[in-house]
């Protein structure tokens, strides 16, 4: 009975000092990173044979306000991740035009949001992408350059895929370019 009297203060002050962890600290604005592309053939229902292609990346949100709720009729805000494209000619990068049909609208992140005191947000994004479109002799070699926005307007840096050549499915990074 005298163990059970020292033995419950001692695992008291244990859970206590376990449980006070110091709460990390992050930047309010986004911090995003490429991880890796994934290029991949599919069917739609119709039997239609296109390329897809799945862009990974990982966030960090110090203050826990990234993405966006669903748009009403009062809301304008509809997009938080941004991309430029990029076409390889001629060994060279050019951005495509706004018209061009490979060229991604802005994607809206869904609405994160974390309960309790510790606000940050960390994470893998995935967007996926189809090329109806895509015509190998035209080019066969892209990359993306991606952005973020939290609610608070804040931008994140912006980051640039790896080298991807649609012409092969796989999975591209930039250990496997090196």
């Amino acid at each position: 009975m005298k163990r059970i009297k020292y033995i419950s203060p001692v695992l008291i002050i244990l859970t206590a000092l376990i449980g006070c962890k110091k709460i990390e600290s992050l930047p309010d604005t986004p911090f995003i990173e490429f991880t890796s592309f994934i290029v991949f053939d599919t069917t739609d229902i119709l039997g239609n044979t296109y390329k897809g292609g799945r862009l990974n990346f990982y966030f960090e949100d110090g203050d826990g306000d990234l993405g966006l709720k669903q748009p009403s009729s009062n809301y304008s805000d509809t997009s938080n991740l941004f991309f430029k494209l990029y076409k390889k000619t001629a060994g060279q990068f050019a951005e495509v035009p706004e018209d061009d049909f490979l060229n991604p609208s802005d994607y809206r992140i869904p609405f994160m949001d974390r309960e309790g005191q510790n606000k940050i947000l960390k994470g893998t994004i995935t967007v996926s992408f189809l090329y109806i479109f895509y015509d190998v002799g035209d080019t066969d070699t892209v990359k993306y350059e991606f952005f973020v926005k939290d609610r608070a307007l804040n931008t994140s840096n912006t980051d640039t895929t790896c080298e991807i050549p649609l012409s092969f499915n796989g999975i591209y990074t930039f250990e496997d370019s090196l």
